[in-house]
């Protein structure tokens, strides 16, 4: 990190015409940041939480991150309910480590039409880190 009074920024382009299911938003969050370290961000919200704390690849030098979504609402197309109830199915069945009862709850409301979205739920993860992320929609 900087340890100088300046504030220093990293810019990262995703880019939502790319962006066509969940891996695809995990491989250009691992092209846009990852590149210096010898791991990959795995497609998890919980890793995708980690990493906006910084101290990783390209990031580990800044203090600030802007990410400019180019083409958001197609992102936001790719990662709706469809995406999103795969991903909740996908955790489901016997011998998943998952918590069935939580992700059956996920479902339930997403089905119902009250129930976050995937690319909701990464819009809520990139907003809780606010005083070190900012966001520009395109």
């Amino acid at each position: 990190m900087n340890t100088n009074n300046n504030k220093t920024k990293l810019t990262i382009y995703l880019d939502g015409s790319t962006i066509t299911s969940i891996p695809s938003f995990y491989k250009q969050i691992n092209e846009q940041l990852m590149q210096e370290e010898d791991w990959q961000l795995g497609e998890n919200l919980d890793a995708l939480d980690d990493v906006l704390y910084g101290g990783y690849g390209k990031w580990k030098d800044y203090d600030l991150l802007e990410i400019v979504w180019k083409d958001i609402a197609l992102s936001e197309s790719a990662l709706g309910i469809e995406a999103t109830k795969a991903y909740y199915e996908a955790k489901l069945g016997a011998g998943s480590p998952y918590n069935q009862d939580f992700v059956k709850e996920k479902l339930k409301h997403l089905e119902e039409g009250t129930g976050q979205t995937y690319f909701e739920i990464v819009m809520e993860i990139i907003e809780s880190h606010s005083n070190r992320v900012r966001l520009t929609k395109k």
